[in-house]
């Protein structure tokens, strides 16, 4: 396994789901790793069980107060961050229990529930990075994780708004990438490459014949997203579910 000690991450939303197995994954290689969650209990709960090395920040990536504290927290606590990864995000159970099985017309959804999706899934992903990369900048290196899903996802039947809250997410992380391009920061795209059994999915019907991932699927690419060997590596998309094939053929 990939040697992580020197390694320094902040992983937000990072009590289950995808964040939580990137976090243990990281943790287990020796990293250092900050999750954050907007409830105390559940923070402290993941941080406890996660491993020593993990410390649990009260953070609601909504709001731009919050997010800059609780940044600054991580920073402080770890002696810096080396690796951010953008995970927090709410699914569409918010807006129809039954989206699986039973899409929804967008007209049928919500201005309260719509913003409450893009809020959570863009403008958080917005805030977080806009906090921690000038950090980075001035500390001379970094590297940023926009978690992402399928593009099938983002243009889905009965998908709004998750869908166009991470269709924006991804526009933004390439946008963030190119900003960059020139700099000692490095900015990547890292998604699943299907459907997960996170708490988007919880209590939710299910169609026949789904194929749901287990989010241990993450541990190794944001494993190797964390790894010297991916010092230079900018501007990729990399599916979880294709990692191994996409990394050895990187390697040839």
């Amino acid at each position: 396994m990939t040697d992580l000690h020197h390694a320094r991450a902040l992983i937000t939303g990072g009590t289950s789901g995808l964040g939580r197995a990137m976090a243990e994954g990281l943790v287990e290689a020796g990293a250092r790793v900050a999750v954050t969650g907007r409830s105390a209990d559940r923070v402290a709960a993941a941080a406890s069980a996660i491993g020593d090395d993990t410390i649990g920040i009260v953070m609601d990536s909504r709001d731009e107060a919050s997010v800059d504290a609780g940044t600054a927290a991580a920073w402080d606590a770890l002696g810096g961050v080396d690796l951010l990864v953008n995970n927090a995000g709410i699914g569409m159970r918010t807006v129809n229990p039954d989206f699986m099985t039973t899409p929804q017309g967008f007209w049928d959804v919500t201005p309260e529930g719509f913003r409450a999706v893009v809020d959570t899934n863009l403008t958080g992903y917005f805030l977080v990075a806009r906090a921690v990369v000038p950090r980075m900048l001035a500390a001379g290196s970094g590297r940023v994780v926009t978690v992402s899903m399928n593009h099938g996802t983002m243009n889905r039947r009965g998908f709004v708004p998750y869908g166009p809250s991470r269709a924006g997410a991804e526009a933004l992380a390439r946008i963030m990438a190119a900003d960059l391009a020139d700099t000692p920061v490095r900015a990547n795209i890292l998604l699943p490459g299907g459907a997960t059994a996170t708490g988007m999915l919880d209590g939710a019907a299910q169609p026949a014949g789904l194929t749901v991932l287990s989010p241990d699927v993450m541990r190794d690419p944001i494993r190797w997203l964390a790894s010297g060997e991916a010092a230079d590596v900018h501007d990729e998309r990399i599916v979880a579910t294709e990692f191994a094939d996409w990394l050895a053929a990187r390697r040839e």
